[in-house]
């Protein structure tokens, strides 16, 4: 990865969930200083600025799919973005913003191979329409990813499923609704639960998940910040307690870089209005240093 450059791609959507403030995520990374820190490893940077999405008071909600047009609309240009800075041989990092990103990002970056997905994240967010009981679409990007839930969202790009369940490992899990837990067990994702973490460790799991992604060269990490405990990272719009510590979502990151095979990334729902002087923000951006390579030694 090294010599490369990193394209930062922000992309302030907050029409995919119902709490207000993830839009000003791409402004709290920059302002906690990511690219200063990746450059100081040896990447040279582009910053791209943030891709257009609209005001959400300047939007009309629907009964049915809350904020979808425009979302799909983001996606789409998401997905765009993530196409050429794939075919320029950048690394397109992302910076929500709510998940709903992912749908773009993955969308884009799997466009003409195929990816690996490491997902980091409390929840599953593999709801459909049908069973979400929100109607949130961040709750809904690999379902939507997998083929299932909105047409307007899984055609995005080009038609219909853009992984398999064996393109996906789901670390850092505490968090399912029942129709969702039913319908990955049936997917073919490979979940990691917190259990999981607790009993084996995040390097024994984390090296299992690079194994089940084996045949993959490329990986992209989508990073959910409310993978960690609340106590870490407070400015998250849906905390859910017990989550990773900050040594476990680092060694998660540095066995990852370890592999060679980080070719994009999200870092998604860091609400500043929640927060504690950008403390989230700022593990976000050590993580993202030590995803880019940052060792101790």
């Amino acid at each position: 990865m090294k010599n490369k450059t990193i394209r930062i791609i922000g992309v302030p959507i907050d029409l995919g969930q119902s709490q207000r403030g993830v839009d000003m995520g791409p402004s709290a990374l920059r302002y906690a200083g990511l690219s200063a820190r990746l450059k100081s490893l040896g990447y040279q940077l582009h910053d791209e600025g943030n891709l257009y999405v609209p005001v959400r008071d300047s939007v009309a909600e629907k009964n049915n799919g809350g904020f979808l047009e425009a979302v799909q609309h983001v996606c789409q240009s998401v997905y765009d973005a993530a196409t050429e800075a794939i075919a320029a041989g950048d690394i397109p990092l992302f910076l929500g913003g709510d998940h709903s990103l992912a749908i773009g990002t993955i969308g884009g970056v799997s466009a003409q191979d195929r990816v690996g997905v490491i997902w980091v994240d409390a929840h599953g967010d593999a709801n459909s329409p049908a069973t979400s009981p929100t109607g949130n679409i961040h709750g809904m990007p690999i379902a939507t990813l997998l083929g299932e839930g909105y047409p307007e969202l899984i055609n995005i790009g080009r038609a219909g499923a853009k992984l398999s369940g064996q393109d996906i490992v789901m670390i850092g899990i505490r968090d399912l609704d029942g129709a969702e837990r039913d319908w990955l067990k049936q997917s073919g994702v490979k979940v990691y639960t917190m259990r999981d973490l607790d009993e084996r460790g995040m390097g024994s799991v984390t090296r299992e998940a690079l194994d089940f992604l084996h045949g993959h060269t490329r990986i992209h990490v989508s990073l959910d910040m409310d993978a960690l405990d609340p106590n870490i990272v407070p400015g998250v719009g849906t905390p859910s307690s017990g989550g990773l510590s900050y040594r476990e979502a680092q060694l998660l990151m540095e066995i990852i870089a370890d592999s060679g095979k980080l070719t994009s990334a999200d870092i998604v729902e860091i609400n500043p209005i929640l927060d504690h002087e950008n403390c989230t923000a700022k593990v976000a951006v050590d993580l993202a240093a030590s995803l880019f390579g940052k060792s101790i030694f």
